[in-house]
């Protein structure tokens, strides 16, 4: 049995006769003592006029703002009178597009379960003719020279669009006859000297 006051003692201890130290708080990067004091505030660059650095845009990689552009001012006003024949050429188109792509519908569903290859070739054309339709009146209201052959072209398709219905002995009402008048309205139009004017004031 060992003695009260053995120090090699490991069961029983003495009473410490000085004051108990306080373990040190462990250092941590997580979380930490809340500020005793007021909390600093960055100061305002409008009250101190203290100049920002330069922030150098290559370096941050930020999305630079876009430049107002100076759009100059058209040195006489635009006559839309000028562009009447333009205008109705590309009315006449788009309803000469409407009807063509009518007829062509008919044709193709008529003649599908005998004649394939027909089919292909009309719905070969009338793509063509809505490509170039559709571009052709866009450019032409923009005054664009290349509109008016391109509404040509499209004229000219629907044409033949037309003819491959009289090729093929197809039996169809009478008012179909009188749809090829549209695109021969639309190549006089767009070939009209107040078109190619409308065309070239830009």
């Amino acid at each position: 049995m060992s003695e009260p006051n053995d120090p090699h003692t490991r069961i029983i201890r003495r009473q410490p006769s000085g004051p108990i130290p306080k373990p040190e708080e462990p250092r941590t990067g997580i979380i930490r003592r809340a500020p005793t004091g007021p909390i600093p505030q960055p100061p305002d660059d409008r009250t101190t006029n203290i100049p920002r650095p330069p922030v150098d845009e290559a370096l941050t990689g930020l999305i630079r703002r876009a430049a107002p552009v100076a759009v100059p001012a058209r040195s006489h006003p635009v006559d839309i009178s000028t562009g009447r024949t333009a205008i109705a050429a590309s009315a006449v188109s788009i309803l000469s597009g409407w009807t063509t792509a009518v007829v062509a519908t008919d044709l193709i569903t008529g003649w599908w379960a005998t004649d394939r290859l027909f089919c292909v070739a009309v719905g070969f054309l009338t793509l063509l003719f809505a490509l170039s339709t559709i571009a052709g009146v866009i450019l032409l209201l923009l005054r664009r020279s290349v509109g008016r052959y391109l509404i040509a072209f499209g004229s000219v398709i629907g044409l033949l669009t037309f003819g491959s219905v009289f090729v093929a002995g197809a039996r169809i009402p009478w008012p179909v006859y009188l749809i090829p008048v549209l695109p021969l309205a639309g190549l006089a139009l767009v070939f009209h000297p107040s078109t190619r004017r409308w065309c070239r004031l830009r």
